[in-house]
């Protein structure tokens, strides 16, 4: 018998399911598209016209012979069809969300791990058509965009992506018939549909869950045999509720269709509850043996688990006291203080005995205009637009869209229940919300569960305790920067990160009293803070030694602390002319975290136990991160500060990302600022690359874009430095005690190797540092450490014998007179460096033979001798071991001998 290859989709077909069946057997020639049993009202309209015109055949139709493989479209449930047995393979495409995991031996297509981001599943299909050129008749085309637009709303779903739009403007031009898709789109009900809806009508019901309005209509109609999806989109329509669920008892089974408009209501996981599935927009449900009253039981069972609550304008808005203006303040001074924070309009407020009144909103283009026709000295209020536009922090966003769109105010004050203003929420932070709404949860990180996973049990709950008692205190805090972005990245594991994964930094930004706080934690946790009250920043040291912990539900944690945690109150900061540090300000976490240089590094986490993990990316960080991009936040960073031109190059080859264009072009335009930041911050900078795991990356980066050459005219990177540098690491890890015992510190070393080319070739006298040339005037530029310095100065004094060194044939004494008075450090830098064998061997040599040589005489047995002490000495030690090196004498006996001779002679 022969072997078929069959398409399947679900049973109640709707257009996306039939045009499904047809891009899959155009996709797969010689697979045999099996209609399902159930076919939607207006799918069966359309194929009473058109069937003869498409290769899908109805079950009773199967050849006979053996289902190979079966071709799942749309779904994951199917009716089988003969032939099929547990032999056959199943092949799955289809765009729905799923928790569970795949059956044994299924696949998904193209060997994709799971769901597709598409408003349509006919979107996949038509994407690989469109890619390979593929000829599709007029009918066909239609067909294949009807499915598309019925599952997208006619493109207008939030589920839509630009994926299912670029398929249908192919479709079209392929010859789809735009009046056909209209009219079976736009199906009219049926006599038995309008009845059966004006029966779910009559017993809708409407339910609050978490804050979300939920319509369950429920009917009996057991001579029912249409559709009822239809019915579905009618009630969401006329109800606008956030979701609607039709539940219809047909006699031997009830169904469920739901559909909703909330991305808090997953209508797919009830409906998966019910024996069902879908998506969390649209889903349906059959259940046989089960009545109205249980369905909508399990419903409202499965809504009050897996419902979340609608957004709120506290979790989007920007906390803490936002800037506001007297009404006696000149908009001159207002305008300076737009320009300073960058907002476009600020409340104004008159302050009074029993609080505050808002008296309207003073907009920048307003301020503006009336600088340019010379009213600057009016006062805010005589140009403010007035009112008392506010919200309350527990309004949803559709009560700020619409007062927005009434008022006309982009900035609106949120007040609490006694009307003080408690924060601020802008047009932006609407825009940036509708933005992220595009995203698919299944897309966003799970934040929480990877503070499980990857923080150590005690540094997971010293973060719920921050979060327990700053929401005591009324504040709302956050963990930020480096280690967000770190735990994004994965270089965070067991509560360790980076290259020898140490505990990771945690730093917390707290909208309010960030020191009040850390004393109370203090107070009941133990340990040490010291504060800085001036910058509103406190550390709180958790050394298990020095400072112990005293706090009984951290010690019953298992894992190490860090060794401190910093919190710092939210602050905003600007400059007031480049390169300068800036003056800083108490703000929000918004503006602390606009006031960072890189996008990747202003996402936050927040710790507050009532939004546990959520992440907050106001400025796009997430998707540069996933996006391997390092991107400035405003055109003027890098002019702010120079130093930053450091930091992306850091953070670009640390993590293997690349510099965005925009950013590059005011990063290389920016160079020439480079020599008006202090020295300190430079060498600091430099110092921080050095501390990478591969620095010399960066070096050469840095040079590629001329930031070395703007640090000094003179510093280059060398075609040697990678080679030398990964030489050094791997004779640190061969281990060197010496140079751990010396203190020397890894920065030093790489430091060392990057100025070498550079150095003098001849002796510099150590007393004169300031006229030793290159490296005086290194030292000047970058206020190297002294030890740096010293170093470079004995690399010099090694680089001047370099010729003789290199001269196999050396003396032992001689090269011991050379290297004898130089540090391990200098001698490994300068063996890498130079590279030459006769070199390598003599370091060698001395290092583990010649430089633990002496003589066995002493001056005590000189003076036996009757030699007088003196400078004779000194000269008489260093002729004995010079002839022990080089082989002259042995032993004490003929140390002594030649010693008479000496001093005989």
């Amino acid at each position: 018998m022969p072997n078929y290859t069959v398409i399947l989709t679900h049973e109640h077909a709707d257009f996306d399911a039939l045009a499904s069946l047809l891009g899959a057997a155009l996709l797969f020639p010689g697979a045999i598209p099996v209609l399902p049993r159930t076919i939607n009202r207006n799918g069966q309209a359309f194929l009473a016209l058109y069937r003869s015109s498409l290769p899908l055949i109805e079950p009773a139709r199967m050849p006979k012979g053996h289902v190979e493989q079966a071709i799942l479209v749309d779904t994951r449930t199917f009716n089988a069809v003969k032939g099929m047995d547990e032999a056959t393979e199943f092949l799955l495409i289809d765009h729905h969300t799923y928790t569970d995991p795949l059956p044994a031996g299924w696949r998904w297509w193209d060997g994709a791990l799971g769901p597709f981001s598409t408003g349509a599943n006919t979107t996949l299909l038509v994407e690989k058509l469109l890619v390979q050129g593929a000829d599709v008749t007029p009918l066909q085309a239609t067909l294949l965009a009807l499915g598309i637009y019925e599952d997208t709303g006619g493109l207008l779903y939030k589920s839509t992506t630009h994926r299912d739009a670029r398929c249908v403007a192919w479709l079209l031009e392929e010859g789809a018939n735009v009046e056909v898709i209209h009219r079976f789109t736009h199906y009219p009900l049926s006599p038995a549909q309008q009845s059966l809806g004006d029966n779910l009508i009559a017993n809708a019901e409407h339910v609050q869950v978490a804050g979300q309005t939920l319509v369950i209509a429920t009917a009996s109609a057991p001579n029912f045999s249409d559709e009822v999806s239809a019915l579905a989109h009618k009630l969401r329509d006329l109800y606008e509720a956030d979701a609607v669920f039709v539940v219809v008892d047909l006699g031997d089974q009830v169904q469920m269709v739901a559909r909703s408009r909330s991305d808090g209501v997953d209508v797919g996981a009830i409906a998966a509850a019910l024996g069902g599935g879908g998506h969390n927009r649209a889903a349906a449900a059959l259940i046989r043996g089960g009545n109205l009253s249980d369905v909508r039981a399990k419903i409202l069972e499965m809504a009050g688990v897996s419902v979340r609550p609608p957004l709120t304008v506290e979790q989007m808005m920007s906390r803490g006291r936002p800037q506001t203006l007297p009404p006696d303040l000149p908009v001159g001074e207002a305008a300076k203080l737009m320009r300073r924070y960058g907002h476009e309009g600020f409340p104004v407020v008159r302050a009074r005995p029993d609080g505050e009144e808002l008296l309207g909103i003073l907009l920048r283009r307003d301020a503006d205009r009336a600088i340019d026709h010379g009213l600057e000295r009016r006062t805010v209020e005589m140009l403010m637009r007035a009112g008392a536009v506010t919200i309350g922090p527990d309004a949803p966003v559709a009560e700020l869209h619409r007062r927005m769109i009434e008022s006309g105010w982009g900035q609106i004050p949120v007040v609490d229940g006694a009307g003080r203003i408690i924060g601020i929420v802008t047009r932006t932070d609407l825009i940036k919300l509708w933005g992220k709404e595009r995203e698919r949860s299944d897309s966003l990180p799970d934040v929480s569960r990877q503070l499980a996973e990857r923080l150590s049990p005690m540094q997971h709950r010293l973060l719920r305790l921050a979060g327990e008692m700053a929401t005591e205190f009324g504040h709302a805090v956050y963990v930020v920067g480096g280690f967000a972005r770190d735990l994004l990245l994965g270089r965070i594991r067991n509560g360790a990160n980076g290259p020898d994964m140490d505990v990771p930094d945690m730093d917390i930004v707290v909208e309010g009293d960030a020191i009040a706080l850390l004393e109370a934690m203090q107070a009941r946790c133990g340990g040490r803070i010291v504060t800085h009250r001036r910058f509103g920043t406190a550390k709180w040291l958790l050394d298990e030694a020095a400072h112990p912990i005293t706090c009984a539900d951290l010690l019953a944690e298992e894992g190490s602390l860090p060794a401190h945690l910093d919190l710092v109150t939210a602050r905003t900061e600007f400059y007031t002319e480049p390169t300068v540090l800036p003056t800083v300000e108490q703000g929000s976490i918004k503006l602390d975290l606009h006031r960072r240089d890189f996008t990747i590094n202003t996402l936050a986490i927040v710790l507050t136990p009532d939004r546990w993990g959520d992440l907050l990316d106001f400025y796009g960080g997430l998707t540069d991160l996933r996006q391997g991009l390092i991107r400035a936040l405003h055109s003027l960073s890098f002019v702010d500060d120079p130093t930053r031109i450091l930091r992306a190059v850091r953070y670009e080859q640390r993590f293997d990302f690349r510099i965005e264009a925009r950013t590059l072009e005011l990063l290389i335009d920016a160079v020439p600022l480079v020599d008006r930041v202090t020295p300190a911050r430079i060498r600091h900078e430099l110092d921080r690359i050095f501390q990478e795991e591969t620095p010399e990356k960066a070096l050469y980066r840095l040079d590629e874009l001329g930031v070395l050459a703007a640090i000094h005219p003179q510093l280059a990177t060398t075609a040697d430095l990678a080679e030398q540098c990964a030489a050094l690491r791997a004779r640190l890890a061969a281990g060197n005690p010496s140079l751990t015992e010396a203190g020397e510190v890894i920065e030093r070393l790489y430091w060392g190797l990057l100025v070498y080319p550079i150095l003098p070739g001849e002796e510099v006298d150590e007393d004169e540092e300031a006229a030793s040339g290159v490296i005086g005037a290194l030292s000047e530029t970058l206020k190297l450490r002294g030890e740096t310095t010293r170093l470079m100065l004995r690399l010099v004094h090694l680089r001047a014998y370099r010729d003789e060194l290199a001269d196999a044939g050396l003396r032992p004494s001689r090269v011991v007179e050379i290297l004898d008075h130089s540090p391990l450090a200098a001698r490994l830098l300068f063996g890498l460096a130079e590279n030459d064998p006769a070199i390598d061997a003599h370091l060698r040599r001395f290092q583990e033979e010649w430089q633990q040589i002496r003589p066995t005489l002493t001056g005590n047995d000189l003076r036996a001798l009757g030699i007088r002490p003196g400078p004779a000495f000194g000269h008489i030690l260093r002729r004995l071991r010079a002839a022990l090196l080089d082989g002259e004498i042995h032993g004490e006996g003929e140390e002594r001998r030649l010693v008479e001779e000496a001093t005989g002679d």
